[in-house]
């Protein structure tokens, strides 16, 4: 028997648009009952990219910003799979990142955050999923960082995630924290996810088989595109 293709929406385990707790939620979450829209062709369809929009530096943070020497900080690899809800390889995916410096701060001039800016660390980088929905990135470990929501809150060390479907106007994007970062549970934007478990789904698992010895640390994080276990994505607050 074929696995189904559609699964029932379990509400329980997205997070609700307002969370008072989580300060800005309560200006941006909607009013009134959320409409669905149809998409038309062309934001189905088009515009598409390819490998060859991709540098082969673009998926190494160390490397692609650097002018004068090494980032500082712990250096990471960040590796996994992107998946459907039965566990198939989504390929030819493009997958980007973005995350702050080992210091905590981003390169935005927006970012007035204290810790200094990393001359040879630019922050962003991208790549295509090969044909088992596989992908990897190496960049140094982000810090953590203090924000205006109550007066000591601080956010966990994490990577911002965008996915690509099969155009630039089909994206999701999520945020992939450190397994035994403490500030996890601490953080009031992780804690408007109701399910535990749907929190442990968001958080990289340390992969000491992935890890380059005398180099860098692996973590493995696997992103779920849809069904009634999907990865948490920031742009689908009503689920999927």
């Amino acid at each position: 028997m074929t696995p189904p293709e559609l699964y029932q929406r379990d509400r329980q385990w997205h997070p609700p648009s307002l969370v008072p707790d989580y300060k800005t939620s309560v200006a941006r979450a909607p009013r009134n009952a959320l409409l669905s829209l149809q998409g038309s062709m062309s934001e189905l369809t088009g515009p598409t990219f390819g490998h060859d929009d991709i540098d082969p530096l673009d998926n190494d943070l160390l490397r692609n910003y650097a002018k004068e020497g090494d980032p500082i900080g712990e250096r990471i690899i960040v590796h996994g799979r992107v998946l459907d809800e039965n566990a198939r390889p989504v390929p030819n995916t493009l997958v980007e990142i973005w995350q702050a410096n080992a210091g905590g701060r981003y390169r935005h001039k927006k970012d007035s955050y204290l810790a200094p800016i990393d001359p040879n660390f630019g922050g962003c980088g991208r790549t295509l999923t090969d044909a088992n929905g596989y992908y990897v990135f190496r960049t140094v470990k982000p810090g953590a960082y203090p924000w205006r929501n109550w007066v000591n809150n601080w956010r966990p060390a994490h990577i911002h995630v965008s996915v690509f479907g099969t155009a630039f106007a089909q994206r999701l994007i999520t945020q992939m924290y450190f397994e035994g970062d403490p500030l996890i549970a601490k953080c009031p934007i992780v804690q408007t996810i109701p399910d535990q478990r749907a929190i442990d789904q968001l958080v990289a698992a340390l992969d000491l088989n992935a890890t380059v010895p005398l180099d860098a640390i692996a973590y493995k994080f696997d992103i779920v595109l849809r069904g009634h276990r999907s990865t948490c994505f920031e742009n689908r607050p009503e689920g999927n």
